[in-house]
């Protein structure tokens, strides 16, 4: 995984002010109503329309505070440009009324890339494509430490898949321990992951998972690595049957030996061994062919 350095965070998600949303809807509502009353049946007096007036005033400022805050989503709250904190309890909150109140999703989200045509390591074109889960675990990172956290995720969870494919071949063609693409899935996916979280965490975001959706080769070298793993798969299948059919001969030998059922000198023995050989490994069935006469002759 590729070491991202990330510039630590300036502002961090604490706890905003509130209180009970419906409290303050009543004493918002009380005030606003008694200034009415007070407008209309208190008389023509200049002190009493000036009350009426400041108490409707203070009514529609106290409501003014009011916000609901739904499930999955947090209100992130800035007073004269300066963060104030972050409300996570659900309901009908009350908070400063000259706060402005930013809606952050906290829910959890996936971002699926394209298919992206990228070189693996070595050096194979190939088509690569990756699904992300995400959520925002801190809305004020979220908020103000990028322009728009949703792009800013899309854009390093690709920078992240193309660095990955760039850094592991798409197959491995040999017996050596080295992670591959295609064999290699869950630690390739766990790497992934573990990158993009890096590269999303000044975003204030926990990435919670990570796979691979679509992978294979680009179509100019398809045909020609189909044929490469047709070939691999015809050595592999003949390297087993070599080793069973030396078995076979082996053990066959050993039980003619055993038994005394012939007596076979080196050269009557390689001739057995080269026929069992044929019979075994051969890919169409052997044609018996009957000696009236002798090895020797």
């Amino acid at each position: 995984m590729v070491d991202v350095q990330m510039p630590a965070p300036k502002v961090v998600e604490r706890a905003g002010g509130e209180v009970n949303g419906w409290l303050m809807f009543l004493v918002g509502l009380a005030l606003t109503v008694a200034g009415v009353l007070l407008l209309i049946f208190g008389g023509r007096g200049e002190a009493v329309v000036i009350a009426g007036i400041v108490l409707v005033v203070l009514g529609v400022i106290v409501l003014k505070g009011l916000t609901a805050v739904s499930p999955g989503r947090a209100r992130v709250l800035q007073i004269l440009g300066r963060y104030s904190g972050t409300i996570r309890t659900n309901g009908l909150r009350w908070v400063n009324p000259i706060s402005t109140r930013r809606e952050v999703s906290t829910r959890i989200r996936n971002h699926e890339t394209s298919v992206a045509k990228v070189n693996d390591a070595d050096g194979n074109p190939i088509e690569i494509a990756a699904v992300v889960v995400w959520q925002v675990e801190d809305t004020a990172q979220a908020t103000f430490e990028v322009d728009d956290f949703v792009e800013f995720v899309a854009i390093q969870t690709e920078t992240a898949v193309r660095h990955i494919a760039n850094s592991y071949p798409y197959d491995v063609h040999s017996e050596q321990d080295v992670l591959s693409l295609r064999d290699s899935t869950h630690e390739i996916t766990e790497k992934l992951s573990a990158e993009i979280g890096a590269r999303v965490h000044a975003a204030g975001v926990r990435v919670i998972e990570s796979r691979i959706t679509h992978l294979a080769y680009s179509p100019e070298i398809a045909q020609a690595m189909l044929r490469r793993q047709q070939a691999g798969a015809i050595v592999a299948a003949r390297q087993q049957i070599v080793e069973g059919a030396v078995g076979m001969v082996e053990l066959a030998l050993d039980r003619l030996s055993e038994h005394q059922v012939v007596d076979l000198d080196e050269e009557r023995k390689a001739t057995m061994v080269s026929n069992l050989m044929v019979v075994l490994c051969g890919d169409r069935d052997a044609q018996p062919v009957v000696n009236t006469g002798s090895l020797y002759q």
